[in-house]
């Protein structure tokens, strides 16, 4: 199986791609450009990106079936070392694409209020952040109120809006 590249200077681009996740996370709907990693098969750079930041010998991680592959997961056990989740309960990083089901949602651990150090992180690979349907997003991290328009797998968005009473 042959090895792909990882990141060109690890320490430096980790450390600006980890703080371009914080970013995004803390401000939904901002987008931020993820360089400088490659693309590992079906992984697009900004995913492959994603794992050698945030994935570690510590971090169990499940990938979609389309984005799933001897090279790919080769790669990811070389580069960060990180596990494949044996089961749902061990899964600390899920990446998907847009085949993404409520299956996949409802199998990935969800924390808790008191203890939400105990959920999954998701990632969602998408094509396109345009396109898509209009969504008003308002709460922690923006300061009024962000229309975006990504391309969401089908299962999303009603986890995404929250009930008016």
């Amino acid at each position: 199986m042959m090895l792909l590249a990882g990141f060109d200077q690890p320490i430096e681009q980790s450390q600006q791609a980890f703080r371009l996740i914080l970013k995004a996370l803390s401000e939904p709907g901002h987008k931020v450009l993820l360089q400088g990693a490659p693309a590992w098969g079906a992984l697009n750079a900004a995913s492959t990106a994603v794992l050698l930041t945030l994935a570690d010998q510590e971090t169990p991680f499940q990938l979609s079936a389309e984005l799933k592959n001897e090279q790919v997961l080769t790669n990811i056990r070389f580069h960060t070392g990180a596990p494949l989740a044996a089961n749902h309960a061990e899964i600390s990083l899920a990446l998907f694409d847009e085949q993404l089901q409520a299956a996949d949602l409802q199998a990935l651990s969800h924390g808790s209020e008191i203890s939400p150090e105990f959920s999954a992180i998701l990632v969602v690979q998408l094509s396109a952040l345009e396109g898509g349907p209009n969504l008003r997003l308002t709460g922690a991290g923006i300061e009024k109120q962000r229309q975006i328009s990504p391309k969401l797998p089908l299962a999303l968005p009603a986890l995404l809006v929250t009930p008016t009473c």
